[in-house]
């Protein structure tokens, strides 16, 4: 995974894209009819129910914006709330909070909506071993917030990128020449560049399993769709010989039965790619 200072750059590219696409040479409708000086103050309201999320992120945002915004909070990240919810104030400059709030409610509306996701798989596989993991299946230009979110909901991020770990898909191992060239080839390379990364193998049927327990130094096989007959065959092949996880198509229904399979992990792309926002507002306050 990345580190720390990683991924708080990360976030701060998410933020000065953010300002740079909605702020641009500046924000007009205020700078028109609201003066400089004008103080103000602003409610998070919540219209919707599901996991909030975003809140330390929204944090970062009004601080880039301007650094004297106060931010008084009252529900934290990975909270239950409901309709009528008022999750933080801030206040301070007028221009500022309205250079800040569409970044903010779009950031927040969609976090909000991957860690209640998440947090509902993360219940469904309640009483079992089986974790829930993200995909790179994020909206370009904003995978740190979406992945940070999943956190929240209570899942575990998958790796952050191309970068951080080696995951040798069908199309790898066929344009490699089949699974154990595959991973003999990323073995050497990793030696000849003095890189530590973990290996994940993806499997399409059991004899890809059995081919794959052939190689030492496999960290993951992903038990890519199989059925849960085959995924509960392909479990007890490989025993404790690697880390196990699913993935492909499941959803609410089945998510349940294929971590009673007994398998580690189960992947999911919906987590960020199949969410509706959840419903926020800012309302200036009186």
């Amino acid at each position: 995974m990345i580190s720390e200072i990683q991924f708080q750059e990360e976030l701060l590219s998410v933020i000065k894209t953010g300002v740079r696409e909605d702020i641009g040479p500046g924000d007009y409708s205020s700078l028109a009819c609201i003066p400089a000086s004008a103080q103000g103050k602003a409610k998070l309201l919540v219209k919707d129910e599901g996991i909030i999320a975003g809140v330390e992120f929204a944090k970062m945002v009004f601080n880039y914006i301007d650094s004297n915004l106060v931010v008084e909070t009252f529900i934290q990240d990975g909270t239950q709330v409901k309709y009528g919810d008022v999750v933080f104030h801030v206040s301070g400059s007028s221009q500022s909070i309205l250079k800040a709030e569409r970044l903010v409610l779009n950031s927040m509306q969609r976090m909000s909506a991957i860690a209640t996701k998440t947090n509902k798989y993360v219940k469904l596989l309640e009483g079992t071993n089986t974790k829930v993991l993200d995909t790179r299946k994020t909206t370009p230009g904003f995978r740190a917030c979406e992945k940070w979110a999943v956190k929240i909901g209570g899942g575990e991020n998958h790796r952050y990128a191309l970068y951080d770990m080696i995951m040798l898909k069908d199309n790898h191992i066929d344009f490699a020449g089949g699974i154990t060239q595959a991973i003999n080839k990323t073995k050497q390379y990793l030696k000849e560049n003095n890189l530590d990364l973990k290996i994940i193998v993806e499997a399409r049927n059991l004899v890809e399993i059995e081919e794959i327990l052939q190689s030492d130094g496999v960290f993951r096989i992903l038990i890519d769709n199989f059925n849960f007959e085959d995924t509960r065959t392909a479990v007890e092949m490989i025993g404790t010989k690697c880390l196990t996880e699913s993935s492909g198509n499941i959803n609410e229904k089945t998510i349940r039965e294929y971590a009673l399979c007994g398998v580690n992990y189960i992947s999911s792309g919906a987590l960020t790619h199949s969410v509706y926002n959840m419903d926020l507002s800012l309302k200036a306050i009186d």
